[in-house]
Order: C-alpha cells, then structure tokens, then sequence
C-alpha cells in the first residue's frame, strides 16, 4: 500500500467487496433508469404482498428500499407513508411518481441498516426486493422491529431460496457474479427472522419457480 493514503486504500478495499453499500449505492443509480421496466414483471406479487398487510385508513407505512415507488399505487391513498431509499437518483423518481399518485408521502435516502427513525412509529412496513440485496439483512430486520409498532405487520417479497429446498451448487457458483450485479440469491428468511423477536405469519411461493416469496411477519405484542 506504498504511496497510497489511509483515505485512498480505504476506498480499494470496499470497492473489491462484492456487496456494499458503496457498490449498491453506485449500481442502483446506474440501473435507475431501466429499472421499472425490469421490476413492473413483479406488479402482480407487489399487489398481493401489500393486500396482506390489511393497511387501514391511517396508517402509517414505511418502505425500506422503495427503489422508484413502484409498490406506492397499491398503498391506500388515506395512508400515510415514508419512502427510503440509499439511493439518491431513486429517491427522485419516488417522488417524481407521486407527483400522479398523490399520496402522503415523505422521501428520505437513507441506509436501511442504520434508520434514524423512532421506536415504535410505524404500523406496517414494506421490504420488497431489499432483504436479498443489502449487506447485511440481519441488521435491517431488527432496525424495522425496532421502528415496528407491537403488533405491526411486515410484507417480504424476495428471491430467497425455496421452501426446504437444499442450496444447490449451480446457485452457489453463480452467487458471486449475481452478488455483483444485484442480488444474492442464497439468502433464506428463516435463519433472519429468527435473530428478532419477530415471527412469519404466512410464506407463500412466487414468481420464478417459487424462487421468490411472499411472506408476511408479525409483531407481537408482548
């Protein structure tokens, strides 16, 4: 590391990680212009996954990792909703959509890992296509329990491995490369709900084969 300054060497190092909010940052504002044409084939199990959720008039609803919105026209528009998103150029399109939509909605780019949100302020949240994708999933699921009302609901849409299903080596092979362009895909739920206090409800399969899932997690009220 002759030659290079604390600063520099630090920037090497996360750049040759495969999954960092640094690269995640950089690649979701690359694909935020293709993004929707990519993510609408999901529109059917956004709508089902959100239908679980019951969402009430008033009801305060956080997405984490809202990408463009494109789960906003299956929210209720006497709902009230904070989007987040790490990344800026996503956040903008957020609220470029509801400019239609017309929703009470409040933006924020902010890492899903690290909420500067308070305990207990939200009734239901929405995590689609994020638990498979940001590095550390674990941390993002006990940041929404922390944020979660006692009772609240979660909606997950996510590749994840399916059901009881062994992890295959063709997955394992090809983990790296789809770790680099957008997701892992040998992630499985059980094993990050069960380092919270949280409990799935329901786990149907989705698209994919079932390689993606819709699975709805509680709150208890303790």
């Amino acid at each position: 590391m002759r030659g290079l300054d604390f600063s520099t060497a630090s920037f090497f190092y996360t750049a040759m990680k495969i999954n960092t909010n640094f690269l995640n940052r950089l690649r979701y504002t690359l694909y935020t212009p293709v993004y929707d044409s990519v993510a609408k084939i999901f529109s059917s199990s956004r709508k089902k996954a959100i239908g679980n959720l019951g969402l009430q008039a008033g009801d305060k609803v956080l997405l984490i990792g809202a990408g463009t919105g494109l789960d906003l026209e299956y929210i209720p528009k006497d709902c009230i909703v904070t989007a987040t998103d790490l990344t800026p150029s996503m956040v903008g399109r957020i609220r470029k959509r509801n400019q239609t939509l017309g929703l009470t909605l409040e933006t924020l780019v902010m890492d899903g890992q690290k909420l500067s949100l308070p305990d207990n302020s939200f009734d239901k949240v929405i995590l689609h296509l994020i638990l498979a994708v940001i590095p550390d999933p674990v941390a993002c699921l006990q940041e929404v329990e922390r944020v979660l009302e006692p009772g609240g609901k979660i909606s997950v849409f996510d590749k994840f491995v399916p059901g009881e299903s062994k992890l295959s080596l063709t997955r394992r092979m090809l983990n790296p490369l789809t770790n680099l362009l957008f997701s892992d895909i040998t992630r499985r739920p059980e094993p990050i709900v069960s380092q919270t206090g949280l409990r799935i409800i329901s786990d149907t399969p989705a698209d994919f084969r079932g390689n993606f899932r819709i699975l709805l997690v509680e709150k208890p009220v303790i």
